[in-house]
């Protein structure tokens, strides 16, 4: 396409994809990302083939698109403009599909989603429990736009509010508003966006640099991932915004190289925005310079720490250094650096062009906007999940996501990855957000919940999870190298049945050093799981200490398991 250099261009180019987005045709979207897995290319292919086999080209499309988010179901075909739901549908179901649906408007009862709890057949979209309780903000073009169509993208207001900020607001306007819709950092503590934009403004500095850190390596999470593959403009265009707000001439999405196709997605939508005038010198003729490239970390945990992401970025070994100076006044290079996150970033343009009091109508007093969590473990409806800050545990886990398999018994959620805490069942009606999650000793941080029931042994998850964060410790502070080791030691003797008294009391030992000394986040957040489990599943640790009985019967070693199938 031509180079766009004006606003009145893009303006323009906005009528014309709404336009044909208008044109009566139907849409068969179905995701090419993470069902690629379960064979969703391959049904996108039979489709196609199908409809060119009976001429419907002019009429009928199918389009690939970002993660649907019920992942439990796919691969799932959603047929546009009624939105009639198809779910775990096969390359073989293609010719009735199109000849039966498509083409007569008939249902294919098989294909439709049965709501576990009522055993009735759902016909749309809109009506699945697991969709119809969401409320999508960053999630808004996930199963709709192909990724890799731009024009998708600006036909459903993108880059306008790029256009906005660009035109109308001065970047102190900017930051005001960020700041005032209460926007919080997703991928961590959720210190205040706007506040943390203000700090990196003011820095002195001709040139400074836009992180987004794509580096989610949290065990069973995807949320950043998803919205890459399937938005990859929605950060572009936030991320834009963002670098007009602290003046900031460079850009970089750090992503862990194990998302291929996020990488790549990511890499053309960069082009096809370089290529459009979005990205480059003078961004549609209002002077601003700004250009992003990315950037494929190696898969470290502790990387998502900014300092240590910063130094990965410069050839250095991912290890965090003290703070301050943070990274707002000296960072990569040197230079003063905005470090924001995949879902941070993509909830800026609906506040720049909805304003700050739609965002503020969302969520809680303290924390505002939706929040998106991968719905994980022991759970019927698995998958992504956006919701407002302040929807309760109980709706999550049971009204979107179907309940506990089998009847089985609801044991807790373990939340925030694995430097998270444990969230049991008294706390079912809990608002969920970042304070209130705090306050019961677990973290929201990028938002994995993980599913518990009465199968699965505390001791032994918390004994993964501090494996995993002592695999994933830089080594360089005493505290986490040395505490994280201990730990895992210890847990793997409870649970191997060589237990001792005392071994609780060395736990909360290590975990307050630990919390207290270590250098950066992971080491301090690394006691989380094990203070949390220790709050409200004591009585499991003392089981397995004293009584050498695994109640879950998980714990080989221990009698428990023998009991189970004596």
């Amino acid at each position: 396409m031509e180079r766009l250099s004006s606003l009145d261009q893009l303006r323009a180019w906005h009528q014309r994809a709404q336009a044909a987005l208008a044109e009566p045709r139907k849409v068969l979207a179905l995701c090419s990302t993470g069902c690629r897995a379960v064979g969703s290319l391959e049904v996108a292919d039979a489709l196609e083939a199908e409809i060119d086999r009976r001429g419907l080209g002019d009429t009928v499309t199918v389009k690939r698109t970002g993660c649907h988010g019920f992942c439990e179901q796919g691969p799932i075909v959603v047929i546009r403009p009624e939105r009639i739901f198809y779910a775990h549908v096969e390359p073989d179901d293609a010719a009735e599909i199109i000849g039966r649906t498509v083409l007569e408007g008939e249902l294919i009862e098989r294909l439709l989603f049965t709501d576990p709890a009522t055993k009735q057949k759902i016909q749309r979209e809109q009506d699945v429990p697991f969709y119809s309780k969401q409320t999508r903000v960053t999630l808004r073009y996930n199963g709709v736009i192909d990724p890799l169509v731009i024009e998708d993208y600006v036909a459903l207001d993108g880059y306008v509010a790029m256009a906005k900020a660009l035109s109308e607001m001065s970047p102190e306007q900017v930051i005001d508003e960020v700041r005032e819709a209460g926007l919080r950092g997703r991928g961590g503590a959720g210190f205040p966006t706007g506040v943390k934009w203000g700090f990196c403004r003011k820095s002195p500095g001709d040139e400074k640099y836009l992180i987004c850190n794509a580096d989610e390596g949290l065990p069973g999470a995807f949320m950043d991932r998803s919205v890459l593959e399937g938005a990859p403009h929605a950060v572009i265009d936030g991320m834009i915004i963002a670098a007009y707000a602290i003046g900031a001439s460079h850009g970089i999405i750090y992503v862990r190289a194990e998302y291929p196709i996020a990488v790549r997605t990511c890499r053309t939508a960069l082009q096809q925005a370089r290529d459009a005038g979005l990205l480059g010198k003078n961004i549609l003729g209002t002077g601003f310079d700004f250009d992003i490239i990315v950037r494929e970390g190696a898969g470290a945990y502790v990387c998502g720490e900014e300092t240590a992401l910063i130094a990965s970025l410069e050839g250095e070994r991912g290890m965090p250094r003290p703070r301050p100076p943070f990274p707002a006044q000296i960072g990569y290079k040197g230079k003063p650096t905005n470090i924001n996150n995949v879902e941070t970033l993509a909830n800026v343009p609906p506040i720049i062009l909805k304003g700050k009091d739609w965002y503020q109508s969302i969520g809680t007093q303290g924390s505002k906007g939706t929040k998106i969590f991968a719905l994980v473990g022991k759970v019927k409806n698995r998958g992504l999940v956006e919701v407002p800050m302040g929807t309760t545990l109980r709706e999550i886990v049971f009204d979107i996501g179907g309940g506990i398999p089998e009847n089985r018994e609801f044991k807790a959620v373990q939340m925030g990855g694995p430097s998270g805490g444990y969230v049991p069942a008294q706390f079912l009606d809990l608002p969920i957000d970042y304070d209130s999650v705090n306050e019961i000793g677990s973290v929201m941080v990028a938002g994995g919940i993980i599913v518990l029931d009465e199968d699965n042994c505390i001791v032994d998850i918390t004994r993964f999870l501090a494996e995993f964060l002592h695999n994933e410790s830089c080594g360089k502070c005493a505290p986490c190298r040395i505490g994280t080791r201990q730990t895992v030691d210890i847990l793997t003797r409870i649970c191997n049945g060589d237990g001792q008294e005392g071994d609780i009391e060395r736990l909360e030992c290590l975990a307050n050093v630990m919390k207290n000394a270590s250098l950066c986040g992971l080491g301090q957040a690394a006691p989380n799981p094990v203070l949390s489990s220790l709050d409200y599943f004591r009585d499991e640790y003392e089981e397995h200490i004293r009584e050498k009985r695994c109640r879950a019967s998980v714990c080989e070693s221990l009698a428990g398991t023998l009991e189970r199938f004596a």
